[in-house]
């Protein structure tokens, strides 16, 4: 295996500064556009069994049981009817989001005191004002650590979505993989993952900023 050099990472980090930024935004694009899916999914999911106990369940353990498949075994199976590229790992990586945000979903609706909902029915407000007006607000925190949750993981799947031609950081750590015992074998498995852990701890920042943005300073901990 090639020995381990400082400066020929740093050589090979300036010879490909351009392709990296553009597989981290790759990376960025797919999780976002991913998460996006998952929100409406899950949220619409939650908001419609959070008082079914028997739909809330099954919803719950059904997204439970997603994340039992691998994702390797997931990537493979999209191929057949959807090929490679952008398409399978939106797919994967919005299906492997939903767990997170469906349980945040359902626990934060539920978790609004009775109180405020009695309060708000003697206002004369509907079901689906309450909901929207009075639940969604109060729950929004709880959601959105599901969702940051599922951008964690999303992000990490998506370095694997390059076994399909995935697009993102994932890329390089195949390359990397593939090519053991070349000269820059080491570097892009290094670079690729090292950017993969960057850009987690840069979401999670950002979501740190969107939730205390996004909160009503009544409800902020």
């Amino acid at each position: 295996m090639t020995q381990f050099s400082f400066a020929r990472l740093i050589q090979f980090l300036s010879d490909r500064s351009e392709e990296i930024v553009d597989l981290a935004l790759q990376h960025i694009g797919v999780v976002a556009i991913s998460l996006i899916i998952a929100m409406i999914v899950a949220m619409g999911i939650g908001m419609l069994t959070w008082n079914r106990p028997i739909p809330r369940s099954l919803a719950v353990t059904a997204a439970g049981i997603a994340l039992t498949i691998p994702s390797l075994a997931l990537l493979a199976v999209l191929i057949r009817p959807f090929g490679l590229g952008w398409t399978p790992t939106v797919i994967a990586l919005s299906f492997y989001s939903l767990l997170p945000i469906v349980r945040n979903t359902v626990v934060g609706l539920r978790e609004v005191p009775s109180a405020v909902m009695e309060s708000a029915k003697g206002m004369g407000m509907g079901g689906a004002r309450i909901l929207f007006t009075i639940q969604l607000p109060i729950a929004w925190p709880i959601i959105l650590t599901g969702v940051r949750v599922s951008a964690q993981m999303a992000i990490g799947i998506a370095a694997i979505a390059a076994y399909v031609a995935g697009p993102g950081l994932g890329t390089y750590i195949f390359q990397g993989l593939s090519s053991l015992g070349s000269v820059n074998a080491l570097n892009y498995a290094l670079v690729g993952t090292v950017c993969v852990v960057i850009l987690a701890l840069l979401v999670d920042g950002l979501f740190v900023l969107i939730t205390r943005f996004t909160t009503s300073r009544g409800l902020r901990a």
